[in-house]
Protein backbone atom coordinates (compact mmCIF):
# COMPACT_ATOMS: atom_id res chain seq x y z
CA UNK A 1 0.00 0.00 0.00
CA UNK A 2 0.97 3.52 -0.74
CA UNK A 3 2.14 5.78 2.07
CA UNK A 4 0.94 9.20 1.76
CA UNK A 5 1.75 12.48 3.10
CA UNK A 6 -1.30 15.38 3.55
CA UNK A 7 -0.65 19.25 3.60
CA UNK A 8 -2.85 21.94 4.23
CA UNK A 9 -2.80 25.35 5.14
CA UNK A 10 -4.81 27.71 7.38
CA UNK A 11 -6.10 31.15 8.86
CA UNK A 12 -4.33 34.02 7.29
CA UNK A 13 -1.85 33.76 5.30
CA UNK A 14 1.86 35.32 6.00
CA UNK A 15 4.94 36.47 3.58
CA UNK A 16 6.10 32.83 4.38
CA UNK A 17 3.47 30.24 4.79
CA UNK A 18 4.55 28.83 1.37
CA UNK A 19 8.18 28.36 2.78
CA UNK A 20 6.68 26.52 5.54
CA UNK A 21 4.92 24.49 3.01
CA UNK A 22 8.47 24.27 0.81
CA UNK A 23 9.98 22.75 3.81
CA UNK A 24 7.41 19.99 3.85
CA UNK A 25 7.77 19.31 0.26
CA UNK A 26 11.60 19.55 0.71
CA UNK A 27 11.98 17.13 3.42
CA UNK A 28 9.73 14.51 1.83
CA UNK A 29 11.64 14.78 -1.49
CA UNK A 30 14.58 14.19 0.79
CA UNK A 31 13.86 11.72 2.92
CA UNK A 32 11.62 9.49 0.44
CA UNK A 33 9.75 8.39 3.69
CA UNK A 34 6.62 9.01 1.55
CA UNK A 35 5.78 7.22 -2.29
CA UNK A 36 3.24 10.90 -2.42
CA UNK A 37 3.05 14.10 -1.20
CA UNK A 38 -0.93 15.55 -1.58
CA UNK A 39 -2.20 19.05 -0.55
CA UNK A 40 -5.70 20.29 0.43
CA UNK A 41 -7.35 22.76 -0.79
CA UNK A 42 -9.06 25.30 1.47
CA UNK A 43 -7.44 23.68 4.74
CA UNK A 44 -9.28 21.16 6.81
CA UNK A 45 -12.94 22.44 4.32
CA UNK A 46 -10.92 20.48 1.40
CA UNK A 47 -9.63 17.48 3.43
CA UNK A 48 -13.48 16.82 4.40
CA UNK A 49 -14.59 17.31 1.23
CA UNK A 50 -11.95 15.30 0.14
CA UNK A 51 -10.42 18.18 -2.92
CA UNK A 52 -6.69 17.01 -2.85
CA UNK A 53 -4.23 17.54 -5.54
CA UNK A 54 -0.71 16.15 -6.17
CA UNK A 55 2.56 18.08 -5.27
CA UNK A 56 4.30 16.07 -7.24
CA UNK A 57 5.57 18.76 -9.39
CA UNK A 58 7.76 20.39 -6.62
CA UNK A 59 10.33 17.90 -6.61
CA UNK A 60 12.06 19.92 -8.81
CA UNK A 61 14.01 22.72 -7.03
CA UNK A 62 13.12 25.89 -8.64
CA UNK A 63 9.21 25.80 -8.38
CA UNK A 64 10.48 25.02 -4.39
CA UNK A 65 12.32 28.43 -5.13
CA UNK A 66 9.74 30.20 -6.39
CA UNK A 67 7.27 28.86 -3.73
CA UNK A 68 9.65 30.44 -1.29
CA UNK A 69 9.05 34.18 -2.42
CA UNK A 70 5.24 33.07 -3.30
CA UNK A 71 2.92 35.26 -0.93
CA UNK A 72 -0.31 34.07 0.29
CA UNK A 73 -1.41 30.44 0.67
CA UNK A 74 -0.45 28.50 -1.94
CA UNK A 75 -3.06 25.78 -1.46
CA UNK A 76 -5.74 28.28 -0.25
CA UNK A 77 -6.96 28.56 3.41
CA UNK A 78 -10.08 28.55 5.47
CA UNK A 79 -11.43 29.48 9.18
CA UNK A 80 -13.19 26.00 10.02
CA UNK A 81 -13.93 25.29 13.58
CA UNK A 82 -14.70 21.62 14.18
CA UNK A 83 -17.17 20.31 16.44
CA UNK A 84 -16.20 18.57 19.54
CA UNK A 85 -17.21 15.05 18.23
CA UNK A 86 -19.36 13.85 15.83
CA UNK A 87 -19.76 12.02 12.34
CA UNK A 88 -17.40 14.37 10.91
CA UNK A 89 -14.24 12.57 12.27
CA UNK A 90 -15.44 9.60 11.01
CA UNK A 91 -15.65 10.79 7.32
CA UNK A 92 -12.10 12.24 7.85
CA UNK A 93 -10.10 9.07 8.48
CA UNK A 94 -12.46 7.21 5.89
CA UNK A 95 -10.88 10.05 3.34
CA UNK A 96 -7.30 9.16 4.75
CA UNK A 97 -7.61 5.66 4.25
CA UNK A 98 -9.28 5.86 1.02
CA UNK A 99 -6.59 7.72 0.10
CA UNK A 100 -3.90 5.89 1.47
CA UNK A 101 -2.88 8.99 3.83
CA UNK A 102 -0.77 7.84 6.51
CA UNK A 103 0.47 11.76 8.03
CA UNK A 104 -1.43 14.87 7.83
CA UNK A 105 0.49 17.88 8.33
CA UNK A 106 -1.10 21.05 9.02
CA UNK A 107 0.52 24.57 8.92
CA UNK A 108 -1.48 27.23 10.41
CA UNK A 109 -1.98 29.52 13.65
CA UNK A 110 -4.13 28.99 16.84
CA UNK A 111 -7.50 27.63 15.57
CA UNK A 112 -5.17 25.70 13.31
CA UNK A 113 -3.66 23.58 16.24
CA UNK A 114 -7.18 23.19 17.40
CA UNK A 115 -8.25 21.52 14.74
CA UNK A 116 -4.59 18.93 15.27
CA UNK A 117 -5.78 19.03 18.23
CA UNK A 118 -9.32 17.29 17.76
CA UNK A 119 -7.70 15.12 15.04
CA UNK A 120 -5.12 14.03 17.41
CA UNK A 121 -7.27 13.21 20.07
CA UNK A 122 -9.59 11.24 17.67
CA UNK A 123 -6.52 9.73 16.71
CA UNK A 124 -5.34 8.14 20.24
CA UNK A 125 -8.86 7.41 21.18
CA UNK A 126 -9.60 5.41 18.16
CA UNK A 127 -6.06 4.17 17.48
CA UNK A 128 -5.79 5.43 13.87
CA UNK A 129 -2.62 4.63 12.30
CA UNK A 130 -2.67 8.86 11.20
CA UNK A 131 -0.07 11.09 12.57
CA UNK A 132 -1.45 14.64 13.23
CA UNK A 133 1.45 17.20 12.78
CA UNK A 134 1.29 21.18 13.80
CA UNK A 135 3.45 23.40 11.71
CA UNK A 136 2.78 27.15 13.12
CA UNK A 137 2.23 30.30 11.42
CA UNK A 138 1.15 33.56 12.25
CA UNK A 139 1.94 37.30 11.75
CA UNK A 140 0.43 38.03 15.27
CA UNK A 141 3.01 35.93 17.07
CA UNK A 142 0.66 34.84 19.79
CA UNK A 143 0.92 31.24 19.62
CA UNK A 144 2.53 30.02 23.52
CA UNK A 145 5.46 27.94 24.30
CA UNK A 146 7.10 28.34 20.76
CA UNK A 147 9.76 31.18 21.41
CA UNK A 148 8.09 33.13 18.06
CA UNK A 149 5.87 32.19 15.03
CA UNK A 150 6.91 31.97 11.69
CA UNK A 151 5.42 35.17 9.40
CA UNK A 152 5.95 37.60 12.75
CA UNK A 153 9.30 38.51 11.45
CA UNK A 154 8.50 39.56 8.18
CA UNK A 155 5.37 41.12 9.07
CA UNK A 156 7.23 43.38 11.50
CA UNK A 157 10.48 44.25 9.07
CA UNK A 158 7.52 45.34 6.68
CA UNK A 159 6.45 47.18 9.57
CA UNK A 160 9.79 48.56 10.94
CA UNK A 161 10.45 50.28 6.99
CA UNK A 162 7.65 51.10 5.81
CA UNK A 163 6.99 53.52 9.14
CA UNK A 164 10.64 54.46 8.31
CA UNK A 165 10.09 55.68 4.52
CA UNK A 166 6.49 57.41 6.07
CA UNK A 167 8.37 59.45 8.48
CA UNK A 168 10.83 60.69 6.44
CA UNK A 169 7.96 61.30 3.47
CA UNK A 170 6.00 63.42 5.78
CA UNK A 171 9.11 65.09 7.32
CA UNK A 172 9.38 67.27 3.98
CA UNK A 173 7.09 69.80 5.00
CA UNK A 174 7.64 72.93 7.69
CA UNK A 175 4.78 71.92 9.81
CA UNK A 176 3.06 69.63 12.65
CA UNK A 177 1.88 66.64 11.05
CA UNK A 178 0.67 63.38 12.62
CA UNK A 179 0.96 59.42 11.07
CA UNK A 180 -1.70 56.81 12.63
CA UNK A 181 -0.47 53.77 11.56
CA UNK A 182 -3.23 51.53 12.18
CA UNK A 183 -1.42 47.44 12.31
CA UNK A 184 -3.02 44.10 12.94
CA UNK A 185 -2.87 42.47 16.06
CA UNK A 186 -6.79 41.94 17.32
CA UNK A 187 -5.18 40.82 21.38
CA UNK A 188 -1.71 40.10 21.10
CA UNK A 189 0.52 43.48 20.63
CA UNK A 190 3.65 42.01 19.02
CA UNK A 191 3.38 43.14 15.69
CA UNK A 192 2.21 46.74 16.92
CA UNK A 193 5.26 47.17 19.18
CA UNK A 194 7.45 46.06 16.15
CA UNK A 195 6.66 49.71 14.87
CA UNK A 196 9.49 50.37 17.73
CA UNK A 197 12.42 48.95 15.66
CA UNK A 198 11.99 51.85 13.24
CA UNK A 199 13.30 53.73 15.48
CA UNK A 200 17.31 54.26 15.63
CA UNK A 201 19.69 56.57 16.64
CA UNK A 202 19.60 58.34 13.43
CA UNK A 203 15.41 58.92 13.09
CA UNK A 204 13.02 58.23 15.84
CA UNK A 205 9.50 58.41 14.10
CA UNK A 206 7.55 56.67 16.95
CA UNK A 207 6.78 57.85 20.08
CA UNK A 208 3.42 56.17 20.38
CA UNK A 209 2.53 52.66 20.53
CA UNK A 210 -0.68 51.94 21.30
CA UNK A 211 -1.36 47.93 22.52
CA UNK A 212 -4.21 45.80 22.82
CA UNK A 213 -2.42 44.55 26.29
CA UNK A 214 -3.11 48.03 27.32
CA UNK A 215 -6.76 49.71 28.13
CA UNK A 216 -6.75 52.55 26.04
CA UNK A 217 -7.56 55.70 28.21
CA UNK A 218 -8.92 58.59 25.79
CA UNK A 219 -7.67 61.67 28.39
CA UNK A 220 -4.29 59.49 28.97
CA UNK A 221 -3.85 59.04 25.55
CA UNK A 222 -4.42 63.40 24.21
CA UNK A 223 -1.94 64.40 27.15
CA UNK A 224 1.04 61.73 25.97
CA UNK A 225 -0.32 62.82 22.26
CA UNK A 226 0.37 66.74 23.54
CA UNK A 227 4.04 66.40 24.99
CA UNK A 228 4.82 64.29 21.70
CA UNK A 229 3.40 67.44 19.48
CA UNK A 230 5.01 70.21 21.71
CA UNK A 231 8.46 68.28 21.28
CA UNK A 232 8.86 67.23 17.50
CA UNK A 233 6.96 68.24 14.24
CA UNK A 234 6.49 64.87 12.57
CA UNK A 235 5.39 61.51 14.52
CA UNK A 236 4.37 58.30 13.96
CA UNK A 237 1.81 56.82 16.99
CA UNK A 238 1.30 52.97 16.46
CA UNK A 239 -2.20 51.67 16.96
CA UNK A 240 -3.07 48.34 17.31
CA UNK A 241 -6.47 47.09 15.45
CA UNK A 242 -7.52 45.16 19.02
CA UNK A 243 -7.01 48.33 21.30
CA UNK A 244 -9.94 48.34 23.25
CA UNK A 245 -11.34 50.42 26.13
CA UNK A 246 -11.86 49.98 29.73
CA UNK A 247 -15.08 47.86 29.59
CA UNK A 248 -13.18 45.44 26.88
CA UNK A 249 -14.66 46.68 24.11
CA UNK A 250 -13.29 47.15 20.54
CA UNK A 251 -12.19 50.70 20.02
CA UNK A 252 -12.45 49.58 16.18
CA UNK A 253 -16.04 47.44 16.56
CA UNK A 254 -18.32 50.43 16.71
CA UNK A 255 -21.51 48.87 15.45
CA UNK A 256 -22.44 45.47 13.54
CA UNK A 257 -19.29 43.48 13.62
CA UNK A 258 -19.21 40.01 11.68
CA UNK A 259 -17.44 37.45 13.05
CA UNK A 260 -15.80 33.83 11.86
CA UNK A 261 -16.91 30.60 13.04
CA UNK A 262 -13.98 30.88 16.48
CA UNK A 263 -16.29 34.14 16.61
CA UNK A 264 -13.46 36.46 15.86
CA UNK A 265 -14.77 39.96 15.13
CA UNK A 266 -13.70 41.78 12.28
CA UNK A 267 -12.01 44.58 13.12
CA UNK A 268 -10.77 47.83 11.17
CA UNK A 269 -10.75 51.12 12.19
CA UNK A 270 -8.75 51.88 15.28
CA UNK A 271 -6.95 54.06 13.20
CA UNK A 272 -9.24 56.23 11.81
CA UNK A 273 -10.53 56.33 15.54
CA UNK A 274 -7.40 58.04 17.01
CA UNK A 275 -6.95 60.14 13.73
CA UNK A 276 -10.19 61.84 14.36
CA UNK A 277 -9.37 62.23 17.95
CA UNK A 278 -6.47 64.03 17.91
CA UNK A 279 -7.33 66.12 14.68
CA UNK A 280 -10.74 67.37 17.35
CA UNK A 281 -8.08 67.73 20.10
CA UNK A 282 -5.17 69.36 18.57
CA UNK A 283 -5.96 70.58 15.07
CA UNK A 284 -2.86 68.97 14.14
CA UNK A 285 -2.76 67.49 10.54
CA UNK A 286 -3.38 64.01 10.59
CA UNK A 287 -3.19 61.24 8.50
CA UNK A 288 -4.54 57.33 9.20
CA UNK A 289 -3.28 54.55 7.42
CA UNK A 290 -4.41 50.79 7.23
CA UNK A 291 -1.13 48.64 6.33
CA UNK A 292 -3.87 45.95 6.08
CA UNK A 293 -3.04 42.56 4.27
CA UNK A 294 0.07 44.16 2.84
CA UNK A 295 1.66 43.65 6.48
CA UNK A 296 0.90 39.64 5.53
CA UNK A 297 1.58 39.37 1.92
CA UNK A 298 4.48 41.39 0.88
CA UNK A 299 7.31 38.51 0.65
CA UNK A 300 9.76 40.97 -1.85
CA UNK A 301 10.48 42.69 2.16
CA UNK A 302 10.50 39.42 3.94
CA UNK A 303 13.14 38.55 6.69
CA UNK A 304 15.46 36.05 5.14
CA UNK A 305 15.61 34.88 9.03
CA UNK A 306 11.86 34.56 8.62
CA UNK A 307 12.16 31.77 5.49
CA UNK A 308 14.66 30.15 6.64
CA UNK A 309 13.26 29.20 9.93
CA UNK A 310 10.00 28.47 8.54
CA UNK A 311 11.20 25.89 5.72
CA UNK A 312 13.40 24.42 8.61
CA UNK A 313 10.14 24.41 10.96
CA UNK A 314 7.94 22.59 7.67
CA UNK A 315 10.65 19.94 7.43
CA UNK A 316 10.90 19.25 10.98
CA UNK A 317 7.00 18.46 10.80
CA UNK A 318 8.18 16.04 8.44
CA UNK A 319 10.72 14.43 10.43
CA UNK A 320 8.16 14.08 13.18
CA UNK A 321 5.46 12.41 11.30
CA UNK A 322 8.35 9.81 10.41
CA UNK A 323 9.26 9.24 13.29
CA UNK A 324 5.39 8.59 14.26
CA UNK A 325 4.76 11.23 16.25
CA UNK A 326 0.95 13.02 16.90
CA UNK A 327 -0.60 15.25 18.51
CA UNK A 328 2.95 17.82 18.69
CA UNK A 329 3.79 20.98 16.66
CA UNK A 330 7.03 21.91 15.37
CA UNK A 331 7.90 25.04 18.03
CA UNK A 332 11.22 27.55 18.15
CA UNK A 333 13.33 27.07 21.10
CA UNK A 334 15.79 30.70 21.88
CA UNK A 335 19.01 29.54 22.87
CA UNK A 336 21.32 31.43 25.51
CA UNK A 337 24.01 33.30 24.46
CA UNK A 338 25.02 36.50 22.69
CA UNK A 339 24.55 35.26 19.28
CA UNK A 340 21.07 34.90 18.26
CA UNK A 341 20.67 30.85 17.88
CA UNK A 342 17.14 28.56 18.13
CA UNK A 343 16.27 24.88 18.18
CA UNK A 344 13.53 23.19 16.48
CA UNK A 345 11.35 20.68 18.67
CA UNK A 346 8.22 19.09 19.49
CA UNK A 347 5.71 21.09 21.67
CA UNK A 348 2.46 19.09 22.73
CA UNK A 349 -0.45 21.00 20.59
CA UNK A 350 -2.46 20.46 23.38
CA UNK A 351 -0.72 22.73 25.59
CA UNK A 352 -1.04 25.62 22.54
CA UNK A 353 -4.54 24.80 21.05
CA UNK A 354 -7.19 27.61 22.62
CA UNK A 355 -4.27 29.77 24.13
CA UNK A 356 -3.05 33.43 23.57
CA UNK A 357 0.41 34.34 23.83
CA UNK A 358 0.48 38.09 24.95
CA UNK A 359 3.23 40.79 25.21
CA UNK A 360 4.54 40.04 28.48
CA UNK A 361 4.39 43.24 30.64
CA UNK A 362 8.44 43.53 31.52
CA UNK A 363 7.95 44.65 27.55
CA UNK A 364 5.41 47.35 27.99
CA UNK A 365 7.28 50.55 28.99
CA UNK A 366 5.92 52.12 31.71
CA UNK A 367 3.12 54.48 30.79
CA UNK A 368 1.93 51.70 28.84
CA UNK A 369 2.50 53.64 25.73
CA UNK A 370 5.70 51.96 24.23
CA UNK A 371 7.97 49.09 24.48
CA UNK A 372 11.11 48.44 26.97
CA UNK A 373 14.43 47.62 25.80
CA UNK A 374 13.55 44.03 26.59
CA UNK A 375 11.38 43.74 23.57
CA UNK A 376 13.76 45.50 21.11
CA UNK A 377 16.30 42.73 21.86
CA UNK A 378 13.75 39.95 21.60
CA UNK A 379 12.48 40.78 17.99
CA UNK A 380 14.97 42.65 16.58
CA UNK A 381 17.07 39.50 14.74
CA UNK A 382 13.95 38.26 13.86
CA UNK A 383 13.58 41.17 10.90
CA UNK A 384 17.28 39.96 10.00
CA UNK A 385 18.50 39.16 6.35
CA UNK A 386 17.32 39.96 2.64
CA UNK A 387 16.26 36.99 0.30
CA UNK A 388 17.22 36.61 -2.94
CA UNK A 389 14.51 37.78 -5.44
CA UNK A 390 14.04 36.02 -8.76
CA UNK A 391 12.15 38.44 -11.35
CA UNK A 392 11.26 38.64 -14.75
CA UNK A 393 11.56 41.65 -16.42
CA UNK A 394 11.45 43.81 -12.99
CA UNK A 395 8.87 41.41 -11.84
CA UNK A 396 8.36 38.61 -9.30
CA UNK A 397 7.75 35.69 -10.56
CA UNK A 398 5.31 33.48 -8.56
CA UNK A 399 4.21 29.93 -8.53
CA UNK A 400 0.41 29.28 -8.37
CA UNK A 401 -2.46 27.19 -8.72
CA UNK A 402 -5.21 28.57 -11.30
CA UNK A 403 -6.95 31.33 -9.27
CA UNK A 404 -10.20 31.59 -10.60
Amino acid sequence: MAKKLLVAQSGGPTPVINSALAGVLNAVNVSQAYDEVLGSINGIEGVIEGRFISMNKFRDARRLSLLKQTPSSYLGSCRKKLPADGQVYEDIFDIFKKNDICAFVYIGGNDSMDTVNKLSKYVEATGKDVCIIGVPKTIDNDLVLTDHTPGFGSAAKYITNSIRQLYLDTSVYDMKSIIVAEIMGRNAGWLTASASLANDEKIQPVDIICLPEVVFDEQKFLEKAQNVISSKDTTVIAVSEGICDACGNYISAVGAQDADEFCHAALGGAGKYVETLISKAFGVKTRSIEFSTLQRCSSETASLRDIEEAFEQGGYGVKLAKEGRSGVMAGITRLKGDEYSVEISAFDVGLVANKEKKLPGYMISSDGFGVTDEFVAYAKPLIHGQPHIIYNGGVMEFEVRNIK
